[in-house]
């Protein structure tokens, strides 16, 4: 199994690139939250225990508390959407010769391709829950990284919208009766990603 953790940036890369399926969009947008979370991370340790920015301290860590366990479960998500989306196309190639089958091999896309829904909305989740903390860090956090979380805010919001539509694409092969609750959620993410971000790059312009 790939660990797209373990692979060097130049691999990563090349890996993208190759004219293999995965990783794609999802695995990216999930490494982008990686990154994202990451670069966060360096702005609330250059604020935390500093005295001249002892009024961020609590967004600092309120970001450290949310953005630490992100830098594996990125990379995992990864990883996870690549075998997700290679498991639809392993049930696309079952057999077809008779009805049972033919219900078998249904109910394995079907499955598949919910499960491959599944993953990059847990990303996009992920990410969002990220970026609400990313305001009150710009406008109190270290003031000589502030662009820091600006980039980071656009790393992370293009890790949800690119994890929404990977979310979309699956449940748009699905019949309307499958992953209901998923599609509601759908819009309420983008949404509510939209208004994060522009509040993130408000606050990075503002400060």
């Amino acid at each position: 199994m790939t660990e797209y953790g373990d692979m060097t940036l130049d691999q990563y890369r090349d890996a993208l690139a190759s004219n293999e399926p995965t990783p794609g969009g999802g695995s990216a947008a999930a490494v982008a939250l990686t990154q994202g979370a990451a670069l966060a991370i360096m702005v609330c340790e250059l604020t935390v225990n500093k005295e001249k920015w002892v009024e961020g301290w609590g967004p600092a860590q309120n970001t450290l508390d949310v953005a630490t366990p992100l830098l594996e479960r990125g990379y995992e998500l990864a990883t996870e959407d690549a075998h997700s989306f290679d498991d639809v196309m392993l049930a696309f190639k079952m057999p077809k010769e008779s009805e049972e089958q033919i219900l078998e091999r249904r109910n394995a896309i079907h499955n598949g391709t919910l499960k491959a829904a599944m993953v990059p909305l847990e990303t996009a989740k992920h990410s969002l829950q990220l970026l609400e903390t990313l305001p009150t860090l710009a406008e109190t956090g270290n003031g000589n990284a502030v662009t820091d979380v600006g980039v980071a805010g656009l790393l992370i919001s293009a890790a949800c919208k690119g994890a929404l539509f990977n979310v979309e694409i699956n449940l748009n092969s699905l019949p309307d009766n499958v992953g209901e609750e998923m599609r509601v959620e759908l819009d309420s993410l983008r949404e509510k990603c939209r208004i994060t971000s522009k509040n993130v790059m408000h606050s990075v312009h503002d400060r």
